[in-house]
C-alpha cells in the first residue's frame, strides 16, 4: 500500500495536532484532553513519518491497552497507506516476542497461557487450609494481578500492602502473602504462566540475554504508546527496554483521565516524563470535538485548580442544553425520572443506543433497570450482567423461593428476607474495601431494600416478594434490537454518547465510601471527569436523598458538584406508577418560561412564580389523606405527596381521565382513590 500524500495528512489536522504530526523525532509527550482527537493525531504523526521516509512502517511498534484500540489503530494506519504498521497491546506485543524466542533461548516450549487465576488460587487456599468463596477468589486474583504488575513479590507483599492502602476482605497481609505464595507454586508446578507473567517474562528476556534484546531494538525504532497514564511497573520496564536507552519515543496520555491506581496505572509515569526524559517536546490538544460547549464547561470546572488537572479543554461544537442536577427524594424516584426524561429524549428523536445510564458500582444498575422495563425502554449493561442474571443474585432468589415454599419462614418479610440472605454471607454492614465481596454485599443488600420497600405494600408475604422479583427478572430479560447502555463509570472510558445521565451522585457513592485518603478522593473526582465527557449534547447528572420511598432523606449531593450545579431545586416526590407515562410541562404555567429543572417541569411551573392552587381545597385534601393514611396504616405520602394534592387542587379535575393526566396518579391510586377525590372536589 502506497504511503498517504503527506501534505495530505497534515491538511486534515487542526493546528495543535498536526504540531503532534510534525514531531516526528521522540522524545515528544502529548497530553491530550477527552475528546480532542488523541488518536487521529498519532495515526497522522505515524503516517505523515511513513510518508516522508523518516519511518519505515515494519519499524514502528504502536501501543495501547485495549485490542478494540489496537484493531482501531490499525484500520486508521491501513487508511493512511501505512499498513505495515505493527499496533498492539503491551501483552499481545509481549506475547509475541516469547512465542519466538523462548523456545531459541531455553530450548522447551513456552508455559501455556491460563485464562483464569482462580483454580490456582482455590488450590493455593486448600493447601493452607483456609475456605474462600468465588467472590473472595476473585478479589485475590485481582490482588495478585496488581501485585505482580506493580512489581511486589509475594515475600514483599505484607510489609509493602499496606503502606500502598492494599486490602482483601477478611484476610490479613501476611494471609494473602502466603497465598499469593502458593499460587505461584501452584501456577509453576501445572507449567502455566498468566497474563502478567507474560509481561514480566518478556522482560526478563530482554534484560538477561542481549542477543534478545539486540534483535528487538533492531526490528523497533520507534515507539509510540497511546493512554501512558495507565502504564503500570512493570510495563514501563518493558518498554524501558525495548528503547535499549535510545529515546524515540512518543507518549500519549491525559492525567485527568487516570482512574485505574487501584489495577497499578501510576500516571506519574506520564507527568514526569519530562524529568526523564531532558529535553523532551511537550504538546497539548485542547480542542474537544466530542461534547457541548456546555458540557465542556462543567468537566473544565470540575478539575479547575485540582492536582488531576490536565488541559484546558475548547469546544468546538455548535451549544446546546445545560447540564441538568437534580435531586430526587429515593432512588425509585430517581430511576423513574431518568426513565421518563430517556423515553421523551427518545420521541425527540435521540436513538436509544446513543444514551447511557452510568453509575459508580454494578449493584446501582436495578432501580434503572425497573424504571426502564416499566416503559418498555429496552436496554443494555455493559461490563456485567444484567442484575437477575448475576450468579449472587440467582442464587439468593432461589433460596427465597425455597423458604417461601417450605414455609419456614417468621411471617414477617423483611426478617425473613435478610435471614435468608445472611446465610449466604450478607451483613448489616458492608464489607471494607472495594472488589467482588462488596459488589456481591451490594447486590444482597438491594435485595433487602426491595423487601423493606415491598413490605409497605398490601400483601406483603415472602412468597408475594418472590413471584415480584420473578416478574421483574422476566420484563428485564426481554430481547434487546437496540437499547439504552447502563455501565459503571469505570466500563465507559473510552466511549461516548449524545445524552448521559450520570446517577446515584451523592456521598458515600461519589466519593465511593471506601475512598479514605486525598489521593483516593482525587482518582473519584477524575471518575467523575471521565463520566462528565462521555457526553456529546446532553447531561443530566442526579442523586437520590434516601435510598428508598419513605427513607431518612440523609443524603447529600457529592462534594464534587459544588461550583458546577445552581442552586438546588426542591426535590420533587414522585409516585412510583410503573410504566406511568404522565406528561410533564415544558413551560410555565403562570408566566410562560421555559421550565429549567425536573421539579419544575413536575409542578408545571418556575420555582419562582406563586402557586395558584386553592389553597383551602389543598388543606381540605390534606386531612382527607390523613384519615385515609390512617385507616390503612401507611404514612400519609403513600396515598398522595403534597405536590400531587397541590396540582389537584389548582387543575380541580372533574372526571377520572382528567385525574389521570395529574403527575402522580397512576391507574392503581385512581382504583383506590378516585372515587373519594372527585367526590371531595365535587
Amino acid at each position: 500500500m502506497r504511503p498517504t500524500d503527506p501534505h495530505a495528512i497534515l491538511a486534515a489536522l487542526d493546528p495543535e495536532q498536526r504540531q503532534v504530526a510534525e514531531a516526528l523525532r521522540g522524545p515528544v509527550r502529548v497530553l491530550a484532553g477527552a475528546g480532542t482527537g488523541k488518536t487521529r493525531a498519532i495515526t497522522h504523526r505515524i503516517a505523515y513519518g511513513v510518508g516522508t521516509g523518516v519511518y519505515a512502517p515494519t519499524e514502528v511498534l504502536a501501543v495501547t491497552f485495549t485490542t478494540r484500540a489496537a484493531g482501531e489503530m490499525r484500520t486508521r494506519l491501513r487508511e493512511l497507506g501505512a499498513g505495515g504498521v505493527q499496533a498492539r497491546t503491551f501483552h499481545s506485543a509481549a506475547l509475541r516476542q516469547l512465542r519466538y524466542f523462548w523456545p531459541r533461548v531455553h530450548g522447551t516450549e513456552l508455559p501455556t497461557l491460563t485464562e483464569s487465576k482462580i483454580g490456582m488460587l482455590a488450590g493455593a487456599v486448600r493447601r493452607l487450609r483456609l475456605n474462600a468463596d468465588q467472590a473472595l477468589l476473585r478479589d485475590l486474583a485481582s490482588e495478585v494481578e496488581w501485585a505482580k504488575v506493580s512489581n511486589v513479590r509475594p515475600e514483599e507483599y505484607a510489609e509493602i500492602a499496606p503502606v500502598r492502602g492494599r486490602e482483601v476482605s477478611a484476610l490479613d497481609e501476611e494471609t494473602v502473602a502466603r497465598i499469593f505464595a502458593g499460587y505461584e507454586e501452584v501456577k509453576r508446578g501445572q507449567g502455566r504462566m498468566d497474563m502478567e507473567d507474560v509481561l514480566l517474562l518478556g522482560a526478563a528476556l530482554l534484560a538477561e540475554d542481549e542477543r534478545v534484546a539486540a534483535q528487538i531494538r533492531q526490528q523497533y525504532k520507534w515507539f509510540v504508546v497511546d493512554e501512558f497514564q495507565d502504564v503500570s511497573p512493570i510495563q514501563s520496564a518493558l518498554l524501558d527496554l525495548w528503547l535499549g536507552g535510545r529515546d524515540e519515543l512518543c507518549v500519549v496520555g491525559d492525567p485527568a483521565q487516570t482512574i485505574y491506581s487501584f489495577a497499578g496505572a501510576n500516571a506519574a509515569y506520564l507527568q514526569d516524563f519530562r524529568a526523564k526524559h531532558p529535553g523532551a517536546v511537550s504538546l497539548e490538544l485542547v480542542r474537544n470535538y466530542r461534547s457541548s460547549p456546555e458540557v465542556v464547561s462543567a468537566a473544565n470546572r470540575l478539575l479547575a485548580g485540582r492536582p488531576s488537572k490536565g488541559v484546558d479543554l475548547r469546544a468546538q461544537r455548535e451549544p446546546g442544553p445545560e447540564p441538568s442536577y437534580s435531586p430526587h427524594t429515593d432512588e425509585v424516584a430517581e430511576a423513574n425520572a431518568v426513565a421518563a426524561r430517556i423515553a421523551a429524549l427518545r420521541d425527540d428523536g435521540v436513538p436509544l443506543r446513543e444514551m447511557a445510564i452510568l453509575f459508580r458500582i454494578n449493584a446501582q444498575s436495578e432501580a434503572f433497570e425497573d424504571a426502564l422495563s416499566g416503559r418498555s425502554i429496552p436496554y443494555v449493561v455493559r461490563g456485567a450482567a444484567r442484575f437477575f442474571d448475576r450468579p449472587e443474585v440467582k442464587q439468593a432468589v432461589s433460596l427465597l423461593r425455597g423458604t417461601a415454599r417450605g414455609e419456614g419462614g417468621s411471617g414477617d418479610l423483611v426478617e425473613d428476607v435478610r435471614a435468608t440472605l445472611a446465610g449466604l454471607g450478607w451483613t448489616t454492614e458492608p464489607p471494607t474495601g472495594r472488589g467482588q465481596t462488596r459488589d456481591r454485599w451490594e447486590s444482597w443488600q438491594a435485595l433487602v431494600s426491595q423487601a423493606e420497600e415491598f413490605a409497605r405494600g398490601e400483601v406483603a408475604t415472602l412468597a408475594a416478594f418472590v413471584d415480584e422479583l420473578d416478574r421483574r427478572a422476566a420484563e428485564q430479560h426481554a430481547p434487546v434490537a437496540e437499547g439504552v447502555t447502563l455501565a459503571t463509570l469505570h466500563a465507559a472510558k473510552g466511549l461516548e454518547w449524545d445524552a448521559v445521565f450520570l446517577c446515584g451522585m451523592h456521598e458515600g457513592a461519589m466519593p465511593i465510601t471506601y475512598a479514605d485518603t486525598p489521593a483516593a478522593v482525587e482518582e473519584e473526582r477524575r471518575l467523575l471527569y471521565v463520566g462528565i465527557t462521555r457526553a456529546r449534547r446532553h447531561l443530566s447528572v442526579s442523586w437520590a436523598q434516601a435510598r428508598q420511598p419513605g427513607g431518612r432523606a440523609s443524603r447529600k449531593p457529592s462534594r464534587f458538584l459544588d461550583g458546577l450545579r445552581p442552586a438546588d431545586p426542591v426535590a420533587a416526590p414522585t409516585e412510583r406508577g410503573r410504566g406511568g407515562r404522565n406528561r410533564r410541562a415544558a413551560a410555565c404555567r403562570e408566566c410562560g418560561k421555559p421550565l429549567d429543572t425536573p421539579a419544575e417541569r413536575k409542578v408545571g411551573r418556575c420555582a419562582g412564580c406563586p402557586a395558584s392552587y386553592d389553597e383551602e381545597l389543598f388543606e381540605r385534601l390534606r386531612e382527607w389523606r390523613l384519615a385515609r393514611a390512617s385507616e390503612e396504616s401507611v404514612p400519609a405520602y403513600v396515598v398522595f405527596t403534597d405536590a400531587t394534592l397541590q396540582l389537584i387542587a389548582e387543575l380541580k379535575p372533574s372526571s377520572e381521565s382528567e385525574l389521570l393526566r395529574i403527575n402522580g396518579i397512576g391507574k392503581t391510586k385512581l382504583e383506590r382513590y378516585g372515587e373519594d377525590v372527585l367526590e371531595l372536589l365535587a
